[in-house]
């Protein structure tokens, strides 16, 4: 038998340092994988269980997923009258000054500007003031007015408050067009559900108040483009339409309108403007979003008797700008803040 030389010992033994070396490869490849897909094993003892949850690993495949209210296509509408109808809601809501502006064909109930000023893309933005949950919400009681509301009248408050008009006849083809457009777009929404991404951004309160002298440079910088150094909006070409809503002034929305709340146009602010905005992509800090809110509501709005609302004023918000109130803070840290110190009173009492 022939004998195994010095060299050819040598040989095999690089030979089997190459194949484990290429094993342990392997292994730690197949562990890769499967980590990958199934997460880090948690070794943690039953003592230490709940601190380590905190640190826990979770795959990209098994990440819980935020499912946002998505409005239905028009494209899927039938082509029957129903369809006439709902599409002619939608236009309604996106040019109502062309219908029901100040020069309107079909009659003069409003200031010139259009429901989509407040309710961004006909009523279909995620946290722009959308329509998701008009249908499954209402009739509901609203402490505003003390009162169950239909849809009919919280269009109506709208057309009053916001667009400073005159209320529409509830049997009207116009306002039969608008619920009709309104309860198709929330026709998939559960009866008595808020979906993700109903109405407006909830943001924190500041710690101090709002400023609204802060509030004029950020407008300045960001918002005049559209809106005009006077906030008097800007007028589409050769119309008496609005591309874009005045902010202020005798053809913007009134003291009674939801967004002369501050936290109200605050969180529309932060989740849609400036124009490119949105939820999961702000342009302006919470800051910049609560003193530019300030500037705005602190100019001239046109009036509204809201002697009426809060019937209950323990049910009053707490950034209600009008007294009187349920408790001893002022007038103007109702409208600017610092609001904190409200909430901690309110919830004691």
């Amino acid at each position: 038998m022939k004998q195994t030389t010095e060299s050819e010992k040598k040989l095999l033994s690089i030979i089997r340092q190459l194949l484990f070396l290429i094993l342990s490869l392997v292994a730690i490849l197949l562990l890769l994988v499967v980590i990958y897909i199934f997460g880090f094993p948690d070794f943690s003892s039953k003592e230490n269980s709940s601190a380590n949850k905190k640190m826990t690993i979770v795959p990209l495949e098994k990440k819980p997923e935020t499912n946002f209210w998505l409005p239905p296509d028009t494209s899927s509408l039938e082509k029957n009258r129903m369809r006439e109808i709902i599409l002619y809601g939608r236009e309604l809501i996106a040019n109502t000054s062309k219908y029901l502006g100040p020069k309107g064909s079909v009659s003069h109930f409003t200031n010139g500007m259009n429901c989509q000023n407040c309710h961004l893309e006909a009523g279909t933005k995620i946290f722009g003031n959308n329509y998701s949950a008009v249908a499954s919400t209402y009739p509901k009681f609203r402490a505003r007015s003390g009162s169950i509301e239909s849809i009919e009248k919280r269009v109506n408050d709208c057309v009053e408050r916001s667009l400073n008009g005159k209320a529409l006849n509830t049997e009207s083809h116009e306002m039969k067009a608008i619920i009709a457009y309104i309860n198709w777009l929330g026709k998939n929404v559960a009866k008595g559900e808020t979906p993700n991404g109903a109405g407006l951004v909830n943001l924190n309160y500041l710690n101090r108040a709002a400023d609204a002298e802060k509030g004029q440079k950020i407008f300045s910088q960001q918002c005049t483009k559209c809106h005009g150094a006077n906030g008097e909006g800007k007028l589409a070409t050769q119309t008496i339409f609005f591309q874009y809503p005045p902010l202020w002034g005798n053809q913007s929305y009134t003291i009674g309108a939801g967004l002369f709340r501050l936290s109200r146009f605050a969180g529309y602010v932060k989740a849609n403007m400036p124009l490119s905005a949105t939820f999961d992509k702000p342009i302006l800090s919470d800051e910049e979003a609560w003193d530019v809110a300030a500037f705005v509501n602190n100019q001239f709005h046109p009036t509204k008797d809201i002697s009426t609302d809060w019937p209950d004023i323990a049910k009053k918000p707490i950034d209600n700008p009008f007294g009187p109130y349920a408790d001893k803070f002022s007038e103007k840290q109702h409208k600017f803040g610092p609001f904190t110190e409200m909430v901690s009173s309110k919830k004691k009492n």
